[in-house]
């Protein structure tokens, strides 16, 4: 979608229509872009109950004309109870996924909104809580439509968070999944967003709804308290930045993922691939890929707990010994993947070019499953990622971050261009991050070209843990088999398959004019005026 400079006031790209267009319409009303992006957060947080919520977590970019982009970190640590030996104790080897149990680390997404809303009142932002929260109220209480894909995730999850408390209340139709259409609402989180629209967003945390929260989350069994609650604050950091031969690349510092993000795109430039969507451009990107995960995996967690800075491994260096291990035809044996996750990626620029790439999420589809009844809080499980193993890099600690695949990205081209995009898919996100960027900045193909064009996923699968390469229909058979050839174990997958995650993009260029994208995998829209 293209928006004329003359006309531009802003644009929105967003996985769910109605979450777009709330922000559209806060743009309409005189908002900036981080005004925007709340209002889409918090109506995706009501109609995509499967991917974000309040109860989950949050990361943005932010960059304005001029400025150097800045970061939030509003993710939640592990609660003071929360100990290895608790869990052994229940007879348990590892952090459930699902239950009490699992809803183990403060959710954070709610201190990231403030802590971006205190960056707009910088900007001269001026609209209410109550505004910005309209449309996501009138949602919750009037109820939405379930889409196709909160219906599946309920197929896919049903065994597991049937019996999680108050799920099936809330989120199944009697013992069954709900049906694609179906209507469904949340009148305690329309309660819960008037509160803190009245009392501000502080009070999620230590005032009546922080209060109320924690005494839930401890009548289920949660090992979270009032005091978790109450000493959690979002986090203003230097974001990674990659220098590339077309711009600058942004991306998270850990605990995310967004290091490997960096990488693949770093390592990918250093082979020199002449074309998209050829044998050398998947073969090259999927090694990139391995290479990135390698060092992930032995190195990335909370930062408190990191030995070497994660700036170190996108030094030109580190960098160009890991490309020159890369054989251009022959595939790196790789291991088992690790699990899926549902995430929200939006992305708006504002009139004035000011922009946000803003991912939030409840990590694994409807997080741990806990609901609490009095809020209308749906509680993620993000503390999934914690290990019970003394030796283990993940392990589980009282106030520590678990490690998260959650990384919005922005890049600065050198022509002016500034791009944000992202994708929801837990550990396909670099690997969709980096097929929409170098088809779009690299390849020059059109930005929703970029999107919808088949895409592949190392390692991510629903259902188990996997090491294969999915490729979506809709590459060359010739490709198809020459990657086989290479060494590649790949399982092919239908076109549009949400296996290969919602992207989305919105790029402004010099002259002012607006581009965007939503993937057509999702249930989002591209709305700008």
């Amino acid at each position: 979608m293209l928006n004329t400079p003359r006309a531009t006031r802003g644009m929105v790209s967003a996985p769910h229509h109605l979450a777009a267009q709330a922000g559209l319409a806060v743009l309409r009303d005189g908002g900036n872009a981080i005004e925007a992006a709340v209002a889409a957060a918090a109506v995706a947080s009501v109609v995509y109950p499967h991917m974000s919520g309040l109860g989950g977590d949050g990361f943005w970019l932010i960059a304005e004309p001029g400025r150097m982009a800045v970061c939030i970190d509003a993710s939640g640590a592990a609660g003071i109870q929360a100990r290895p030996e608790l869990y052994r104790d229940q007879g348990l080897n590892a952090v459930p996924r699902h239950g009490a149990l699992a809803a183990n680390t403060v959710a954070g997404a709610v201190s990231g909104w403030q802590a971006a809303l205190d960056i707009s009142a910088r900007w001269g932002g001026r609209l209410p809580l109550s505004r910005l929260f309209e449309d996501a109220i009138h949602y919750a209480r009037g109820g939405w439509s379930v889409t196709e894909g909160q219906a599946a995730a309920s197929r896919r999850q049903l065994a597991g968070l049937a019996g999680a408390p108050n799920f099936a209340a809330h989120f199944l139709a009697g013992s069954d999944a709900p049906s694609a259409g179906s209507r469904m609402a949340l009148p305690a989180l329309a309660a819960t967003l008037e509160r803190l629209a009245a009392a501000g967003l502080d009070d999620f945390y230590r005032g009546a709804i922080g209060q109320a929260m924690a005494a839930e989350l401890q009548r289920l069994g949660s090992v979270l308290t009032s005091d978790d609650l109450a000493r959690h604050r979002s986090v203003r950091r230097r974001p990674l930045s990659l220098a590339l031969d077309c711009g600058v690349a942004y991306n998270l510092p850990p605990p995310t993922q967004g290091l490997a993000s960096l990488m693949v795109l770093g390592l990918f430039q250093r082979l020199k691939v002449g074309r998209a969507d050829g044998f050398e451009y998947l073969h090259g990107l999927v090694e990139a890929t391995k290479r990135a995960f390698i060092v992930r995996d032995a190195h990335v967690t909370d930062p408190a707990y990191m030995a070497v800075h994660a700036t170190t491994y996108l030094s030109d260096g580190v960098l160009d010994r890991l490309a020159a291990r890369i054989d251009p035809r022959r595939a790196l044996a790789w291991p088992e993947g690790t699990d899926d996750g549902d995430t929200v990626w939006l992305g708006v620029v504002d009139g004035q070019g000011r922009a946000v790439s803003y991912i939030q999420s409840l990590a694994q589809a409807f997080g741990s499953g806990v609901m609490l009844a009095d809020t209308g809080i749906l509680w993620h499980n993000r503390g999934h990622a914690f290990t019970l193993d003394e030796s283990g890099l993940h392990l589980l600690k009282p106030r520590r971050k678990p490690f998260h695949t959650l990384n919005p990205a922005l890049v600065q081209l050198k022509d002016g261009r500034l791009m944000v995009y992202g994708c929801m898919g837990g550990h396909g996100q670099p690997q969709t991050q980096a097929a929409v960027f170098t088809r779009y900045a690299l390849y020059g193909q059109d930005l929703q070209a970029a999107v919808t064009a088949p895409r592949w996923a190392l390692g991510r699968d629903w259902a188990a843990p996997s090491s294969d390469l999915k490729i979506e229909e809709g590459f060359p058979d010739e490709v198809v088999a020459a990657l086989r050839k290479a060494g590649h174990e790949v399982r092919m997958v239908p076109r549009f398959d949400s296996l290969m995650g919602h992207a989305g993009a919105v790029v402004r260029r010099p002259d002012g004019l607006l581009e965007g994208a939503a993937d057509p995998r999702g249930d989002g829209v591209v709305a700008a005026f």
